[in-house]
């Protein structure tokens, strides 16, 4: 795909979506790196029906790690891997409260150090909270960008790598919004909805199906 294109593909999501955020509910830094954790391999919804419940009652480092692990368990039971996604919020707190003052930090290195938080995870706080380039690339951006051609890639990181480098500067900061909602309700994995995309003129997908047909 040619620069051109990528231009027109994303001037036209920022058109239609001016003010794109995650879909994941908080009013914090440290609301944001919980909800994050929580939501690997779980939906952005099943996490908010969760911490409705659990940010009334504990939304800071201490207010959670006073909770302990098996009181929180049943804050977000519903959602999988709780139980080991209980231990490693309560001592991620614990890091936080006493290397951090509290704070979540603006940087890799100490983001990744925390427990279960991963290079994706550090990706969406740096990029949502603290407004850096980064691009935090999960099952839809990576079906998304091969399927279009924006940024093809085997692996994530390649995919990650690739958009960071390609995607217009212009764009960069919100691009990883747009592309995340575009791929969970139009660019869907099974069945995309491209009578209905915006880009598809732009996107080269539909010529390789075409052409796969004949």
């Amino acid at each position: 795909m040619n620069a051109e294109k990528r231009f027109q593909i994303f001037a036209r999501l920022a058109e239609a979506n001016p003010n794109p955020t995650t879909e994941l509910e908080y009013s914090s830094p440290f609301e944001l790196l919980i909800a994050v954790m929580l939501s690997a391999q779980a939906t952005d919804k099943s996490v908010n029906v969760c911490t409705r419940k659990l940010f009334p009652v504990a939304n800071t480092p201490a207010a959670i790690h006073a909770l302990g692990q098996e009181q929180l368990e049943g804050y977000i039971n519903r959602i999988g891997l709780y139980r080991s996604k209980a231990k490693h919020v309560i001592e991620t707190c614990r890091i936080l409260m006493d290397q951090h003052d509290s704070v979540v930090p603006d940087n890799r290195e100490a983001l990744e150090k925390l427990p279960g938080v991963g290079r994706k995870t550090a990706n969406v706080i740096l990029n949502t909270i603290f407004r850096q380039p980064a691009m935090a690339v999960d099952t839809h951006i990576f079906r998304l960008s091969n399927r279009t051609r924006i940024a093809p890639g085997k692996t994530v990181r390649e995919v990650e790598d690739k958009l960071i480098k390609v995607i217009p500067k212009q764009f960069i900061l919100d691009a990883h919004h747009w592309l995340i909602l575009h791929g969970r309700y139009t660019c869907m994995a099974r069945k995309p909805l491209c009578e209905k995309c915006i880009i598809a003129d732009l996107c080269e997908y539909p010529a390789k199906v075409i052409q796969e047909q004949k």
